[in-house]
C-alpha cells in the first residue's frame, strides 16, 4: 500500500525544521503568481484577556533561526493582546503545492535596529500611513483618515518619515511547528516538529 498510496513514505524528515520552512518559502515563491499571489501570507491567532481567539492574514517579513517576524502598529487589537499575551499561532496554506505549515510559540518584539531598517524599506506613503491610521480604533469616515494623511505629509514633507514610536514588529519564536503535505485518499503526510530543552523533536502524525 506505502508505494501506491504513500509516496516517499520512508523517507527521513528534515532535521531543520526552519530551515525546511524556508526551502519550502522559496518553492512557493516560485510559483506562478496568477495561482499564487502572496506566498508569504499567514494567518495569525491571538487571544484577549477572557482567552478568545481572533485571527487575520498578515505578511511574513523575515524568517531566520528565531523564528517568524511580522510587523505592526503595536495599538491595534493585534498588537495590544500580543503585548498582554505574548503567544501567538501562525498557519501558512499553499494550496498548488498542497503545503500546510502551522506555527505556536512565544512572542518577543524585536530590536529597534530591526524595526528600524525593515521601516525605511517601506514605501513613504506606506511610511506616512504608519503615523496616520489609529489602526483597529473606530473611524467616523474616510475624510478623517484622508485628514490626517494629509496632517502627516505637512509633517514630514521635504525629509524622511521616522518610524512611529507605537510602530514595530514582532517574533514568533516557535515551540511546535507542523508540515503537512497533501496524499491521495486524504491520507496526509504531518511531521510535529516540538522544542525540547533546546532541541527539535520530530514525530509523525496521523492524517
Amino acid at each position: 500500500m506505502s508505494g501506491a498510496f504513500l509516496p516517499d513514505a520512508d523517507r527521513s524528515p528534515p532535521t531543520d525544521p526552519l530551515a525546511h520552512f524556508r526551502s519550502l518559502l522559496e518553492e512557493a515563491s516560485r510559483v506562478e503568481r496568477a495561482c499564487l499571489p502572496e506566498p508569504t501570507a499567514m494567518t495569525l491567532a491571538t487571544v484577549d484577556d477572557a482567552g478568545r481567539p481572533s485571527a487575520r492574514v498578515v505578511l511574513l517579513k523575515d524568517v531566520d533561526g528565531r523564528g517568524f517576524v511580522f510587523y505592526t502598529n503595536y495599538e491595534s487589537r493585534k498588537g495590544s493582546e500580543l503585548l498582554a499575551h505574548p503567544w501567538a499561532a501562525l498557519c501558512f496554506h499553499w494550496q498548488p503545492l498542497e503545503r500546510q505549515v502551522r506555527v505556536e510559540g512565544s512572542v518577543e518584539r524585536v530590536t529597534d535596529a530591526e524595526a528600524d531598517t525593515y521601516f525605511a524599506s517601506r514605501q513613504r506613503m506606506s511610511r506616512v500611513g504608519a503615523w496616520a491610521s489609529r489602526q483597529s480604533a473606530t473611524l467616523e469616515s474616510d475624510a478623517e483618515l484622508e485628514a490626517r494623511v494629509h496632517e502627516v505629509e505637512e509633517r514630514f514633507a521635504g525629509v524622511d518619515v521616522p518610524r512611529p514610536p507605537h510602530w514595530s514588529g514582532f517574533r514568533v519564536v516557535p515551540q511546535r511547528i507542523e508540515f503537512w503535505r497533501g496524499r491521495p485518499y486524504r491520507l496526509h503526510e504531518r511531521l510535529l516538529y516540538e522544542r525540547v530543552n533546546g532541541e527539535w523533536q520530530v514525530r509523525r502524525l496521523f492524517p
